[in-house]
């Protein structure tokens, strides 16, 4: 190319990451045509005033996703846009190791969201009744809730045979921001948090955000071991443990009844606040108690409509200790800006209504259809799935890596997600798996198609994967 020079004048980040943004617009505006070889890396950085080690990383960068090749000797050469698959979409994300803006034009197996199956329309009802009868309420910041907001939760909820009292609820926004609310309030910059080596790492990165330390308890097939979380416990005194014992992200293992009550017995004993996450819980009919059936003095439940009603919705609850509700209520205003009128009536309408559970019922089938095609597929290969769940833990045959894997998916228009993305912290231990979920492809067809990717790529091993062409 001559005459080409890119635009860094906008856009955040590092400078290799603002480069390789610039290209990639200027090959979707056309500016830079397929087939076009980029400027020697050498020139370039001369001519914007960096290292080549920047533009290194940069060229890296595109190639992950998808963008260029790079041909030892001859340089670096934008692709041809694939059209395989149609393009979606797709909405900005900030993951650990996902890209800041999620690329276009790919089909998304990074997102577990509840699937559209026509939820829009109940939505749009509740948001213009809402709208008409609350127009105050809306024009306004909301500083009192309504008592039907926290019976609204308390439904929610309830799951088994744990029922909590409306007056244990704190409505949220969203489960993430429950849990988050909950870590500000009851810990201090400083503190240990427990999490396992994987499992939702976006709160344990959150809440290193807000000076908090991770300490990192193993698990095995049946989840926590007891016995670690004690040393742990004994070791680095500290003051929560964030778990998901239903369906763990991004494993799916279950927590028995009898690690639940020695989980229980450890916490008590060492006065840890035990978070029970159980957003997929919800879409389980799994018998177990309830961790906060063992501890009800220390847990704090979680949950909320994203996975089996609507994730836009931003519908969350949970309930606590009686002596937690106020620091917790604060802290989430403090943390969020305040609870929106409008996503918390609408939440609640949807509870109060039974829509919720009428549109939960809707995604589990259409969730069950997906991971039949799944199971049909992979049939043979190392996978986990659940029931209802909407998500598909891979143990890759060797000797496939799983950031390799990711990567080689993404230049086949698929995104999932490697293992690095759910580790809570520096983590020593290797698992060899990706995550990939089922939910968010508009059509089945969608998820048939990718789900093929993904079969091929183990088909082939990882001879069918160059990250240089």
């Amino acid at each position: 190319m001559t005459n080409w020079l890119p635009d860094l004048s906008s856009g955040s980040g590092p400078l290799y990451q603002r480069l390789a943004d610039s290209i990639e617009s200027d090959i979707d505006k056309g500016v830079i045509d397929a087939g076009a070889k980029l400027p020697p890396q050498r020139d370039l950085a001369y001519d914007i005033g960096t290292t080549v080690g920047t533009i290194g990383r940069a060229y890296q960068l595109l190639r992950e996703r998808g963008l260029v090749s790079g041909e030892v000797g001859r340089g670096t050469y934008v692709l041809a846009q694939r059209t395989e698959i149609p393009k979606a979409d797709i909405e900005p994300a900030v993951h650990g190791t996902r890209p800041i803006d999620a690329p276009t034009g790919k089909l998304r197996f990074d997102s577990t969201a509840a699937p559209d199956v026509g939820q829009g329309a109940v939505i749009a009802d509740l948001l213009a009744r809402t709208a008409q009868e609350h127009p105050h309420d809306i024009a306004s910041y909301t500083r009192d809730f309504p008592e039907r907001w926290y019976e609204a939760g308390s439904r929610w909820l309830s799951r088994s045979s744990f029922r909590p009292s409306p007056d244990s609820i704190v409505p949220t926004l969203g489960t993430h921001a429950a849990v988050m609310a909950a870590i500000a309030a009851l810990t201090t910059p400083g503190d240990y948090v427990v999490f396992e080596h994987l499992t939702y790492s976006q709160i344990s990165r959150s809440a290193g955000l807000i000076g908090r330390r991770t300490a990192l308890v193993s698990a095995d097939d049946e989840g926590i071991d007891p016995d670690d979380f004690e040393r742990v416990c004994a070791q680095k005194h500290p003051k929560m443990m964030f778990v998901m014992p239903t369906a763990k992200n991004p494993t799916l293992v279950t927590l028995s009844a009898e690690r639940r009550q020695a989980i229980a017995r450890i916490a008590r004993e060492y006065n840890v606040v035990l978070i029970e996450d159980d957003l997929y819980g919800e879409l389980t009919d799994d018998p177990t108690p309830l961790l906060a059936e063992y501890a009800p003095e220390r847990t704090i439940v979680a949950g909320g409509l994203s996975k089996s009603v609507a994730a836009g919705v931003r519908g969350g609850w949970l309930s606590c200790p009686p002596a937690y509700r106020h620091r917790i209520r604060v802290a989430h205003k403090m943390m969020t800006g305040g609870l929106p009128f409008l996503l918390a009536e609408v939440g609640t309408r949807l509870v109060i209504s039974g829509q919720a559970v009428e549109i939960r019922k809707r995604c589990i089938a259409e969730i069950q259809a997906r991971l039949h095609v799944v199971r049909e597929t992979l049939a043979g290969f190392d996978f986990k799935t659940r029931d209802n769940v909407p998500f598909v833990w891979l143990t890759l045959p060797d000797p496939w890596l799983s950031g390799t894997f990711k990567n080689a998916c993404l230049a086949q228009g698929v995104l999932i997600d490697d293992e690095d993305e759910f580790k809570a912290g520096r983590s020593e231990q290797v698992f060899h798996g990706v995550r990939f979920g089922v939910s968010q492809p508009r059509q089945s067809q969608d998820v048939a198609g990718g789900v093929a990717v993904i079969r091929r790529l183990l088909d082939e091993g990882r001879a069918g994967y160059d990250s240089f062409s």
